[in-house]
């Protein structure tokens, strides 16, 4: 019964051995206790599987049950706006970039179309303003009296001249020509006048080239016959644009020139000039500086006077002053050459007797009129070689080499008079009144 017991135990595991010095009186106590613990267990399960499974209660919604989905809206809205950010960073930078390259084009005439214009900056462009003359350190320089010395400084109106360039077609941006002119001081360096430029040039090409010692200057030539008065000469250079009458007069007669021969002639009048304005062909700048187109004609009258014609002049006992005006009326009176060294005779031996030279060409330059009449020859003026013995004022026109010639190398004759012959044009030469009256009989002057 007990072997039963035990293989019942062993296949059922309802009594595991005891520990030892346990009884089967424990063991049967034990399985006692644990039987009716498996049925209230039990038990409890069946209840809990029968029961009802009461109805979930809503709960109330919290801040956090929203947070995922705006987490999740925001992440989206976050992209989308740093993309826009980027290309709105990427479109200003390519607007930047594209605005630099044009303005660079511009600047450096990069793959610009083939333009050429004449450009014209008139006096109205520029104004001259007088500022002080300092030295490398800065200071006024002092003239002898202790005074400030001062200069005229030439600015050039950039508005003028940028409009000029912009019209046209040789830059596309005014505002920012003219930074750069403010940059680099453009002002004082463009010259009046006209210039040929294209859009091959840049703005430094262009500043450099709007001044009158560039190659892009237009220039004009223009000849002056012997015998031109100084009011037809600047006439003459009004004519062709190298500037105006009125400019070039004002430059005559005030414009300091550093020539000997001009020693003593004081400023003020532009008369000083007269005779010393040599006749030639000379290539001009259009709207060029007017003391320096004037300045031609005496550095050419410098280098054609020598030394040696000085000294000539000295021997003869006249000085080159003298000899200028003589052979100012030369020139005026002269048919021909061959005449020139005859007619410098006539003056001479009148000279030599104190006889009034009674030449209608000292008339004709203060009246500026061609014919004489009776009341002319009374006007009051040193040029008036009917009322005054010796030579007049000073030149009355601008002789030319042959001239100057005659009057330093006269004819050795006995001539006193000369008159024209209607016939030929040209003059016939006498030593008395009496023959120079009876030939003037037979001609008609009308």
């Amino acid at each position: 019964m007990a072997e039963n017991d035990k293989k019942l135990e062993e296949m059922f595991g309802t009594n595991a051995p005891g520990p030892a010095g346990h009884s089967a009186a424990d063991t049967g106590k034990s399985r006692k206790s644990e039987r009716p613990a498996r049925e209230e267990k039990q038990s409890r399960r069946e209840k809990k599987q029968k029961a009802p499974k009461p109805e979930p209660v809503p709960e109330e919604p919290d801040e956090r049950d929203y947070r995922p989905i705006r987490k999740s809206r925001d992440m989206r809205i976050g992209c989308l706006g740093g993309l826009m950010y980027f290309v709105f960073v990427l479109s200003v930078s390519v607007i930047l970039a594209c605005l630099a390259w044009m303005a660079a084009a511009d600047v450096l005439a990069l793959n610009k179309p083939d333009v050429e214009a004449v450009i014209t900056l008139d006096e109205s462009a520029f104004t001259e303003e007088e500022e002080p003359v300092l030295d490398d350190n800065g200071d006024p320089v002092l003239d002898e009296n202790g005074q400030p010395k001062t200069k005229t400084v030439t600015y050039a109106d950039i508005d003028y001249v940028a409009e000029q360039l912009k019209a046209a077609g040789l830059i596309e941006y005014k505002s920012l020509f003219k930074f750069y002119c403010m940059f680099s001081h453009a002002s004082t360096k463009i010259d009046e006048g006209s210039y040929t430029l294209s859009t091959e040039f840049d703005y430094r090409a262009l500043v450099k080239k709007m001044n009158q010692g560039s190659g892009a200057a237009v220039t004009v030539d223009v000849t002056f016959p012997e015998g031109f008065t100084l009011e037809q000469i600047f006439q003459r250079l009004e004519e062709n644009n190298v500037n105006s009458y009125e400019n070039l007069m004002k430059a005559a007669a005030n414009f300091s020139y550093n020539y000997s021969f001009l020693a003593g002639k004081e400023s003020g009048d532009a008369s000083r000039l007269e005779g010393y304005l040599f006749p030639d062909t000379y290539t001009f700048f259009v709207y060029m500086e007017p003391s320096s187109a004037i300045g031609k004609f005496l550095d050419n009258y410098n280098r054609k006077i020598t030394d040696e014609m000085e000294q000539q002049a000295a021997d003869m006992g006249y000085t080159m002053d003298q000899i200028i005006t003589i052979a100012s009326m030369i020139e005026k009176e002269a048919a021909n050459d061959s005449e020139r060294a005859k007619i410098a005779s006539v003056i001479y031996n009148r000279i030599r007797e104190g006889m009034p030279l009674q030449l209608d060409c000292t008339i004709t330059y203060i009246t500026g009129k061609n014919e004489v009449t009776e009341a002319d020859l009374q006007i009051d003026s040193p040029y008036n070689t009917y009322l005054y013995s010796g030579l007049p004022a000073g030149p009355i026109c601008n002789p030319g080499l042959a001239s100057i010639q005659a009057a330093l190398n006269p004819e050795s004759t006995s001539y006193y008079y000369y008159a024209l012959d209607t016939a030929t044009g040209t003059h016939q030469f006498f030593s008395d009144y009496a023959s120079h009256q009876a030939f003037v009989s037979t001609q008609n002057y009308g």
